[in-house]
C-alpha cells in the first residue's frame, strides 16, 4: 500500500478545483495516505495568442501530464473530459469518469447596473459581438444568427469575465460546469438550450486517468466512477472517435438515460455554421458506445462526410478552437 499518491494536474484555477475535489474525495476513502498536487503547464496552456483550431494535433492539455504518468511523477490524472483524447499513449487508460455536473452553456451577457445588458441569447442587437473560444459553439450560433460577430476568447475564467466587463464584447459563451464550479453562477443569464447549443463531447464530466498496471490506484480511484455519467460520455467519446473528430472541426454530442433507455443527440457543422449535421438516436445503456459509433455512421451518411473532408482535406481556416470552460 502507497503512503502518498501524487495528482497531476493542470494549474489553471478549473483544473485545480476539479483536482482538489478529487483529492477530498481520495482523502475520505483513504484517511492514511497522504495526497499532494503536481501542477503541470501543459502545450494549450502555453499558446494563448493563437486559436487551439490552429494549433492542430490531439491532447494540448493532456499530454505533458501524461508523461509525468509514465515517468512516475504522477500516479493519477485528473483532466476535463471534453480535454481528453479517444486514444491513450501505451500504458495509460481512461480508469474513472466522475458523476457529470450540468453540460450545457451559457450566455453571459455585460453588466449594467448590476444587471445583464442583453436579458437572452435571442435579444442580441444585430452585428453583435460574441466571444468564444469554441468552434463548436460559434458554428452553431452563426447557424441560427449568421449578422453575429465571433470573436476569440481565451484565458481562464477572470481573464473572460474582465474582458467582458471592460466593453470587448456583448456577451461571451461559456461551461455551465466550469462557471459553476468557479462559483461565477449568479453571472449566468441564459442556460442555451440543446437546440441552440449542443454540447462538446464529455462537457461537465471529470475523468481520471492511471496507469493500467497500477493495481493499487485503480483499486482506490474506482468508486469515484459514476455508472450512468460514464456510459453516456463513452457514448459520446465512440461518436467522437469514429468521426476522428479533432478541435478543427465543429462536433457536438450530449447522451443521457432516462428509463433506461440511452439517448444520444449528434451534431457535425461547417466551420461557417452554414451547414449542420443532426440526428439523435435511443437504445439499451450497455451499448453505449455502439450506439455512439452507430449515430456518428449515421451522421456520415447524412453530409457530415462533407463537411469533414471539407475541413480536413482543404484546410479550410478555422475560427476557433475548444477549450475548456
Amino acid at each position: 500500500m502507497k503512503n502518498k499518491i501524487v495528482i497531476g494536474t493542470r494549474g489553471s484555477a478549473l483544473a485545480l478545483w476539479q483536482a482538489e475535489w478529487v483529492k477530498a474525495r481520495l482523502e475520505k476513502l483513504a484517511p492514511g495516505i497522504s495526497i499532494e498536487l503536481n501542477k503541470i503547464k501543459t502545450t494549450g496552456d502555453k499558446i494563448l495568442d493563437v486559436p487551439l483550431a490552429q494549433v492542430g494535433g490531439k491532447g494540448l492539455f493532456v499530454k505533458e501530464i501524461e508523461e509525468a504518468l509514465l515517468e512516475g511523477r504522477a500516479d493519477i490524472a485528473v483532466h476535463s473530459m471534453k480535454d481528453v483524447p479517444t486514444d491513450f499513449p501505451a500504458g495509460l487508460h481512461l480508469a474513472v469518469i466522475c458523476e457529470r455536473e450540468d453540460p450545457r452553456d451559457a450566455f453571459i451577457s455585460a453588466m449594467h447596473d448590476s444587471r445583464s445588458r442583453i436579458s437572452r441569447f435571442d435579444a442580441l442587437p444585430q452585428g453583435a459581438k460574441i466571444g468564444t473560444s469554441s468552434l463548436r459553439r460559434s458554428c452553431q450560433i452563426l447557424h441560427k444568427r449568421p449578422d453575429l460577430r465571433i470573436e476569440q476568447l481565451r484565458g481562464n475564467l477572470n481573464t473572460r469575465f474582465r474582458k467582458l466587463d471592460e466593453g470587448l464584447f456583448d456577451a461571451i459563451i461559456l461551461a455551465v460546469a466550469g462557471v459553476k464550479r468557479l462559483g461565477w453562477e449568479n453571472r449566468i443569464t441564459e442556460i442555451l438550450p440543446h437546440d441552440l447549443s449542443l454540447p462538446a463531447i464529455g462537457q461537465g464530466a471529470v475523468g481520471i486517468e492511471c496507469r493500467i498496471d497500477d493495481d493499487f490506484i485503480n483499486s482506490l480511484i474506482s468508486p469515484l466512477n459514476h455508472h450512468e455519467t460514464s456510459l453516456c460520455v463513452r457514448a459520446e467519446r465512440a461518436l467522437l472517435k469514429r468521426l476522428e473528430g479533432g478541435c478543427q472541426v465543429p462536433i457536438a454530442a450530449h447522451a443521457k438515460i432516462q428509463n433506461n433507455i440511452l439517448t444520444i443527440n449528434g451534431l457535425v457543422g461547417s466551420v461557417t455554421g452554414d451547414r449542420i449535421v443532426r440526428r439523435s438516436i435511443q437504445g439499451n445503456p450497455h451499448d453505449a458506445e455502439s450506439l455512439g459509433v452507430h449515430l456518428a455512421e449515421s451522421l456520415l451518411s447524412m453530409g457530415a462526410k462533407e463537411i469533414l473532408d471539407e475541413v480536413y482535406g482543404k484546410n479550410v481556416p478555422p475560427v476557433d478552437g475548444e477549450l475548456s470552460s
